[in-house]
């Protein structure tokens, strides 16, 4: 997410805090590459122009030249303006106070309409709501089927019919079930199309006229670039829209869209969609984004995921093993897999200040953690809770078992121990030095 603008911004903030004095042309120098930087990541022209003026007219005033620590001052403007770029702060999504609150969600084919439904709707079933998804896309052949599965694995009521063809007729009997069943918020997924098509965005504005939506969200396909941008405008132009998601941020590189969409359809980014597991949806927050964009990393993010992965009764517990140097095979694979609930590795890696720099051309390899679970899962009971019985024999069964090498887990077994020592040194205090226990 972003790793090409990031090493830009890196290596021009780089080169202002090597200079004790900045001079206006110093700054002049900064903002062109910093320019280049945005136009390279896609970002709207316009958008650009307008951002290097503020910064410039920010930057160049005497009081910032003549501080004691102009470079970060400077940096500090940057920082304020790409919060403002993205959308100043984080917007949230609306709900009636009489229920049912409908959320529609619009976009072209192929956006992730239907997994970011189901996404959602997942969110406000943890906040302890009763969300209903209402399968409108009667266009695609099986997005009913689609979106029918992703209700069950998320224990979720999908509305849905195979007789009604018409995708206004649905919607109407869709608001009747609701305020039956006492549904709250209707999440309603309607079928991708493409704004010059005026026939379908007329029975999207049809749509629209009957739901009655408290938000209507623009769902766009972040890798698309300026494409997405000048979609969104369009669908709000003829729609009216009250704000974006962007999905597949995790593969987005340069960030074009994120950068721009704000400022062009005037409408706030509300989440971004970071893979494609169930929970792989995040609240959008300005201030974090932009601290990642300029490699400050994103603390606040990573506890906040670090607590829905870890229980307060399971860490205490933990806490418990590890005092008592109890700490098992069992445990370390339970560890890994609360791990990777958080997401992928490079993602946590990330939103940690300073490890873009520490893990620049570190290749993570996610199947490490794979192999790993299945040399535990191949060990017995015993094998897992006392390592030290495992000679030479069980570990070629093991090896076998697992589909794995001997030095595979004789590899696991000496981390494993590592990690065991670092455990007890934590326990009295000790100097540390960490165990390469991770697949990197």
């Amino acid at each position: 997410m972003f790793e090409a603008l990031t090493d830009k911004f890196e290596i021009i903030f780089k080169k202002l805090k090597g200079k004790g004095i900045l001079k206006e042309d110093d700054v002049d120098v900064a903002l062109k590459e910093i320019r280049i930087a945005l136009l390279e990541a896609d970002v709207n022209f316009k958008v650009v122009k307008s951002f290097i003026e503020r910064v410039r007219q920010k930057a160049i005033g005497k009081e910032i030249l003549e501080s004691l620590s102009p470079a970060q001052q400077v940096i500090k403007i940057v920082y304020d303006e790409l919060c403002e770029l993205l959308g100043g702060s984080s917007s949230k999504i609306q709900l009636n106070a009489n229920p049912p609150t409908v959320i529609m969600m619009v976009g072209l084919h192929g956006s992730g309409k239907t997994t970011t439904s189901a996404k959602l709707a997942r969110i406000f079933k943890k906040q302890g709501r009763r969300p209903m998804l209402v399968a409108a896309d009667l266009q695609r052949p099986a997005a009913i089927d689609q979106l029918v599965t992703l209700g069950k694995q998320i224990d979720i009521p999908v509305f849905h019919s195979y007789e009604i063809k018409d995708p206004r007729e649905l919607c109407r009997e869709a608001l009747k079930k609701s305020v039956i069943d006492r549904m709250d918020p209707v999440i309603v997924d309607t079928a991708g199309r493409m704004h010059v098509d005026e026939d379908l965005m007329k029975e999207l504005q049809d749509v629209r006229e009957i739901l009655q939506p408290k938000e209507v969200l623009f769902v766009a396909d972040a890798m698309t670039g300026q494409d997405a941008v000048n979609i969104a405008k369009s669908f709000n132009e003829k729609i009216g829209i009250d704000g974006v998601i962007l999905t597949k941020m995790d593969g987005d590189a340069r960030g074009g869209a994120a950068l721009s969409i704000k400022e062009v359809t005037g409408k706030p980014i509300k989440f971004i969609g970071t893979g494609e597991k169930i929970d792989a949806l995040e609240e959008f927050y300005p201030d974090r984004m932009a601290k990642r964009i300029l490699g400050m990393g994103d603390v606040l993010t990573l506890i906040e995921q670090a607590q829905q992965a870890y229980d307060q009764k399971e860490a205490e517990k933990l806490k418990t093993k590890i005092e008592k140097n109890e700490f098992s095979f069992d445990d370390l694979k339970e560890q890994i897999r609360k791990m990777r609930k958080m997401g992928p590795l490079e993602n946590i890696l990330s939103m940690i200040p300073g490890a873009n720099k520490m893990l620049k051309n570190i290749k993570i390899d996610e199947k490490e953690f794979i192999r790993v679970e299945a040399i535990i899962n191949s060990m017995t009971l015993e094998e897992r809770t006392n390592p030290k019985i495992l000679n030479a024999s069980r570990r070629i069964r093991i090896a076998k078992g697992s589909g794995t090498t001997v030095t595979e887990v004789n590899r696991l077994i000496k981390q494993f121990n590592e990690m065991r020592k670092l455990m007890k040194q934590m326990k009295h205090g000790k100097g540390l030095k960490l165990p390469k226990i991770f697949p990197f």
